[in-house]
This record gives C-alpha cells, sequence and structure tokens, in this order.
C-alpha cells in the first residue's frame, strides 16, 4: 500500500493534463498516441521492482558512473584540499603553525586521492557486473 507521500505525488502527476508530441524535420508538432509512444530502453524487471510494484526501480536523477580517471581524482582532491586544510587549522587550534597544517593536509590527501580513486574503480566495476546481468 503507497503511503501519503506517494499517493499526493500518484494524483498530482495525474492532475496535469499533457499531449506528447512529435517534432518532424519541417518544425511540425503531431500529437502521438498511447501506442505510438515507444521506450527509449526496454524495460527492466527485477525483483525489487516486482516486489514493490513500480516499473524500472533503482535510483533515478544520477548519471551513469563514468570509468575511473587519475585526472578526475587529482581534481576532486583540488577541490578538496581547502577544505582539508580548513579542518586541520580549525582541529589544531593555537598548537598548529601554518606550515604544519599545511603538511597534514598533504598527508589527508596522499590518503584521500588513492582512496577516492578505489570508490571511482569500485563503483565502475559495480556497474559494469550490474549490467552485464541484465543482459
Amino acid at each position: 500500500m503507497a503511503n501519503q507521500k506517494q499517493r499526493r505525488r500518484r494524483a498530482k502527476e495525474k492532475r496535469h493534463q499533457y499531449d506528447l508530441v512529435e517534432i518532424d524535420a519541417e518544425g511540425n508538432e503531431t500529437v502521438l498516441t498511447a501506442g505510438e509512444v515507444k521506450p527509449d530502453t526496454p524495460p527492466r524487471s527485477s525483483a525489487k521492482s516486482a516486489k514493490n510494484g513500480r516499473g524500472g526501480g533503482g535510483r533515478t536523477g544520477r548519471g551513469t558512473p563514468q570509468p575511473p580517471s587519475w585526472h578526475r581524482v587529482l581534481k576532486r582532491g583540488a577541490l578538496f584540499a581547502p577544505i582539508f586544510l580548513a579542518t586541520v587549522m580549525l582541529l589544531g587550534g593555537g598548537r598548529l603553525s601554518f606550515i604544519g597544517a599545511v603538511i597534514q593536509t598533504i598527508f589527508l590527501l596522499a590518503v584521500f586521492v588513492p582512496f577516492s580513486y578505489f570508490m571511482d574503480r569500485l563503483m565502475w566495476r559495480s556497474h559494469q557486473k550490474r549490467l552485464a546481468r541484465e543482459r
């Protein structure tokens, strides 16, 4: 049974009137019927979607994972470096000089960057396994 939030969302979706249209090469719009609409991807069947009654299942709004790359991980490290430095300086209080905070930040980045690459690789491999299982 759907909870209140799900019921409200379904009611909101049914409230709006809209037509599916197709625009041809000349810019003319033609209204499509339900029989003419073709899904971009074939429907997935999984135990989770069968169990809760939703088709498709899974998270939405997230892109597919990209293959791991050191370039992307180094950019991520560069984004997090100032955050790490500020955190080290705040947690160090007055006992830590600026040079000491920078050195600690470098050590943090030396752990963060390979760990981040490992996590990207883990997500990529699990995504590849999931795709292979669906085929």
